[in-house]
């Protein structure tokens, strides 16, 4: 295994807040090979004049659902160039608690997302509205697989899905896809016409009660074959990004169609399943587009969660506000362009701390793996967590994978987000068992040490150069 961490991470590990003890410190640097394990001291016996950082564990805010990553067909088809041992020791790392990152909330699509091989859906038979030909056979060779050898590690790995398209003849456009190629290069086109053009602010599903009743069963039929393979999904979103026209799978849908579906078709077609609705996923900064759903009463029977994603940033701190009861997700990390640089990373640590500093319960990747051209079927480079060299079949582990970690290693389902002053690159939770997890920055090109007050013991921790540092109370 080539596992390259070129980020320096620490976590101290202290037996509680009111007891002095010896902290566990573990230390990576690019030279190195995984968390070593130092000791070291950072308690102060005299108090500053002056605090970096104060944070206050009576101060609480959400609870925190987890941290993890998305299912796709090329993340499995890249993990399936390693080695079956090294393949078991990426997704044990990933997901096996209490041994690496521990992730334990994750994502999955219905049907084709951009990142699979190819279009397909679960029902290509036009006018199938009983759903007869339903079939998730090609998941077979992929995403449950995929899924399968992440539950092996982590049975209680919570799963929700969402499509990026509905089948194609669901639509007005009967496509896919709903813009034209980005890029000349034939490998990655789409047969898009000006006829198949869509539109944002349109409802590209076409709005007549008996396709959104089978849609409904389409969804029902995937809850009830994916348990069939003892895979369990806890919640579903009715479109991913639903007022993007993409040159992948995508549908456009106004928040009033979404009202109509979620109101009177889906919510009660996953309501028998015993399934949560999840309401997105919200891609633009407007407020508006989840009011007109969680201000119905039919929609608010079974919306419990709200997901946000790129330009959706914009939206959750208002949404927050004024719905601070709903539980809110950050759904998929914004994806960079295939180099899984130290400064993207720095970007998606600013991206978390948004999220989680406005109420946000998850956060989960994108691309769990990729081959180290980063491409997808359609052409856009994207960053991934575990990188995999297609020649030399090796793997490594990026900047992004060993961020995620600090969180999913330390902040466990449970813990709830603890309110700071001072130094703004630093997040704390408490968790369940009384811990403090703290995870801290500094992005410059020299050292920072902090004063960190924590109840009435402050520590002195010095931050080196760009790094991502974690310390546990």
């Amino acid at each position: 295994m080539k596992n390259y961490l070129l980020i320096l991470s620490a976590a101290v590990v202290l037996a509680s807040c009111t007891e002095k003890s010896t902290p566990v410190v573990w230390v990576s640097t690019g030279e190195q090979t995984g968390w070593n394990v130092i000791d070291t001291l950072w308690e102060t016996k005299t108090v500053p004049e002056s605090l970096d950082v104060i944070i206050d564990p009576e101060k609480t805010a959400q609870t925190i659902r987890g941290f993890g990553t998305c299912f796709n067909e090329l993340g499995w088809i890249s993990l399936g160039r390693l080695s079956a041992a090294d393949r078991d020791s990426v997704l044990s790392e990933m997901f096996e608690p209490g041994k690496g990152a521990g992730f334990t909330y994750c994502r999955m699509p219905i049907g084709a997302n951009d990142f699979a091989v190819d279009w397909y859906s679960y029902n290509e038979t036009e006018g199938d509205f009983e759903m007869r030909n339903f079939s998730i056979e090609n998941d077979m060779k992929t995403l449950v697989p995929f899924i399968k050898a992440a539950l092996k590690y982590n049975p209680d790995l919570e799963i929700w899905a969402s499509p990026w398209s509905p089948p194609s003849w669901m639509k007005y456009n009967r496509y896919y896809a709903l813009s034209w190629s980005w890029t000349d290069d034939p490998r990655y086109a789409n047969e898009m016409t000006e006829e198949r053009l869509g539109m944002e602010g349109t409802d590209m599903f076409i709005q007549k009660p008996e396709y959104m009743q089978a849609y409904a069963l389409y969804f029902s039929k995937f809850i009830d074959a994916y348990r069939q393979q003892g895979i369990r999904i806890f919640g579903v979103a009715p479109q991913n990004e639903f007022n993007s026209c993409q040159p992948y799978p995508s549908c456009t849908w106004t928040a009033r169609g979404l009202r109509e579906f979620i109101g009177k078709y889906l919510g009660p077609a996953m309501a028998e399943k015993k399934v949560d609705v999840i309401f997105g996923t919200v891609e633009r900064a407007n407020v508006r587009l989840v009011d007109t759903v969680l201000q119905d009463s039919d929609c608010m029977k079974y919306v419990k969660t709200v997901a946000f994603q790129w330009a959706g940033k914009g939206a959750i701190p208002e949404v927050h506000e004024r719905y601070p009861e709903m539980t809110l997700i950050q759904s998929e990390s914004e994806c960079g362009d295939g180099r899984n640089e130290w400064s993207f990373c720095l970007y998606t640590w600013d991206m978390m701390k948004h999220y989680l500093s406005n109420g946000a319960s998850a956060y989960e990747y994108w691309n769990t793996s990729l081959s180290d051209d980063g491409m997808s079927r359609w052409g856009w480079r994207q960053n991934s967590l575990v990188v995999v060299n297609e020649h030399d079949k090796s793997f490594r582990f990026t900047h992004e994978y060993y961020l995620m970690k600090h969180f999913s290693r330390f902040v466990r389902p449970g813990a709830k987000r603890v309110e700071t002053s001072g130094y703004d690159d630093l997040l704390a939770f408490l968790n369940a068992d009384g811990s403090l997890a703290v995870v801290a920055v500094n992005k410059g090109t020299v050292p920072r040490t902090l004063s960190i007050q924590v109840g009435d013991r402050v520590f002195k921790p010095t931050l080196a150069a760009g790094t991502i540092n974690s310390f546990v109370f």
